[in-house]
Order: C-alpha cells, then structure tokens, then sequence
C-alpha cells in the first residue's frame, strides 16, 4: 500500500531521515521501531503531509502522493496518530467522534437556515455511528464524559476511534502504548487486530514496547540515523548485530537475544 523510496527530511544540516526505503504491505501490521532520535517520527510526519520531504518520494497504490497535504490524504484513507493524544477536552467522547467525518451539511451556513433537518438526521446517524465505535473499543460507558477527563490510555482509544469515523485503509499509530497500563495496552492491541482482521485495516505502529510489537506486528522495520537498519520478523531483528549495537552499543547480543 505505501512505498517510500530514498526518502530525506532535513533541518538545516541535521538529516532526520536520510534516505529510507520501505514497503508497508495491504494489510500488514508493520511494526516500526528504533532508539530515540532514529527519525520514526519525522518519517511518519513526512509520509502522512505534516511535514514536507527535502526529497524522495511517497506512493500510496501506486499513487505519488509526496509532500500531498495531511487533508487530502486524510480523504484517501490515510490516517495517523499521535505521542500525545489531540481530544477536544471539553467535548464528550461521543461528540469528539461526531467530529471525524469531513463535509457535513452543519458546516454551512446556508444550512443552518435551511437544511436544518437534513443536519438533524446526519447528527443522528453519526452519533449512532460513534456509538457503535465506543462499544468495539470498549469504553461505551463513558462515552458521555468529557474527554479531558478520561485517562490517557482512554484517550489513546478515542484516538484509534476517530479512524473508524471514516474509510480508513492505512493508519500510522504513533507509541499507541506511551504512558499506558498494561491493562489498557491490552485492549488497544485487541482493538487493533480486530480492525485488522475484521475491517481489513492496514496499520504501521511505532512502539517501544516489544512485547506489544511481538504481539502485533510482522514485519518489524528497525530504522537507526535515519536510515532503515534491517526488516523481519521480531526474533530476527533481535538477532541483528547492527540492530543490537544501534539500542544498546556492541557485545550486549545475549542480553536483547533473552528481552
């Protein structure tokens, strides 16, 4: 679905992507990782428009669809996450939802004189549709509590939620575990194979969370310096010398081999 192709992101002298090439199959739930400062970020910051390459190149189907901005990709299906969640705290969960879906009749003025019926029954069928959204993710039942109170594993739900507001086909899931419980973890990662398996999404998942990594993602993308180091399965990268020495420095291979 996507392929970046000797892709660059610089700021000034300093090369925070520096030529990586990756596939990320239909289907697949790639997982995405390496030390902090490895250029994860700004990769996916370069892939989903917020951030212009210095050079290279982005296909998606086959599609360029370099340097194209977050909101025309956001209307082809590609979707991302954040570190920190982006919730409208003083919206109710079910009303953060409500919010996803582009081009609805309420955000014209004329419609508001005119179209107000066919506003009542767009806001009925997106709040039914949030509904559907909350009970999956298993927090239907705060689905009326504001958002800037919910915890911040909740807020990662919500976050995973949003995408399923529209057709998404590729979503990048940027340390969806990040401040999480394990508990909370658990059902984000639940979530996540479920929309895989049972929607047909497409993820790529930066964590720093192995186990969860182990649990989701083959293949597994270790970048370091800007630069993809190696791919494979979890076991494999585990094994790869450079990949050992980017984390943790040479001749610690048995203490990675046992994580």
């Amino acid at each position: 679905m996507i392929e970046v192709h000797d892709l660059h992101k610089h700021f000034g002298g300093f090369h925070a992507v520096d030529g990586a090439t990756l596939k990320i199959e239909t289907g697949s739930i790639t997982g995405l990782i390496g030390p902090n400062g490895a250029g994860k970020t700004t990769l996916f910051n370069a892939i989903a428009g917020v951030l212009k390459p210095t050079s290279g190149r982005v296909d998606m189907d086959g599609e360029d669809i370099t340097g194209m901005p977050p909101h025309e990709l956001f209307g082809k299906g590609l979707l991302r996450t954040f570190q920190i969640a982006h919730e409208f705290h003083s919206m109710t969960l079910r009303e953060n939802l409500m919010m996803v879906p582009g081009g609805q009749s309420g955000e014209k003025l004329w419609n508001t004189w005119f179209g107000r019926k066919r506003i009542a029954d767009e806001e009925r069928a997106l709040a039914a549709k949030a509904d559907e959204v909350l009970e999956f993710l298993t927090i239907d039942h705060i689905s009326d509590e504001r958002a800037g109170n919910i915890s911040g594993g909740q807020k990662k739900l919500l976050e995973l939620g949003r995408t399923m507001m529209v057709d998404a086909k590729i979503v990048f899931l940027d340390e969806v575990g990040a401040g999480v419980n394990r508990t909370l973890l658990n059902t984000i990662g639940d979530a996540i194979i479920r929309l895989n398996k049972e929607r047909g999404y497409t993820f790529c998942v930066i964590e720093h969370d192995m186990d969860f990594i182990g649990r989701l993602c083959d293949p597994v993308i270790c970048m370091a310096e800007g630069k993809v180091l190696a791919e494979g399965t979890l076991d494999e990268i585990k094994a790869n010398e450079q990949v050992i020495e980017a984390y943790l420095g040479t001749g610690l291979k048995n203490k990675v081999a046992s994580a």
